[in-house]
């Protein structure tokens, strides 16, 4: 593979795969509140180039930032990094 340059990656988790090529990925994140000091789950939802559709629900999953593949699709699947129990 060339090389791509300096890419984003992150680690999720598939929560969708029913279109044809592209899986969900969640990234969850856990910040502290600024004033109170809580902790908070905040998520982001990204759509992945799944080209050979290998992604499963539960699956977790490395994705690369890309150039735009769709108007919803801005990463690609890097690697599966564990599958889901089944």
């Amino acid at each position: 593979m060339s090389e791509r340059g300096n890419q984003r990656i992150r680690t999720g988790t598939v929560v969708s795969n029913r279109m044809d090529k592209t899986a969900v990925v969640t990234i969850k994140r856990r910040v502290q509140h600024s004033k109170y000091r809580k902790f908070l789950t905040r998520r982001a939802r990204y759509k992945v180039h799944d080209a050979e559709n290998q992604c499963e629900v539960g699956d977790t999953v490395e994705i690369a930032e890309c150039r735009p593949i769709s108007r919803d699709k801005r990463w690609r699947l890097s690697k599966i990094t564990e599958r889901a129990a089944k």
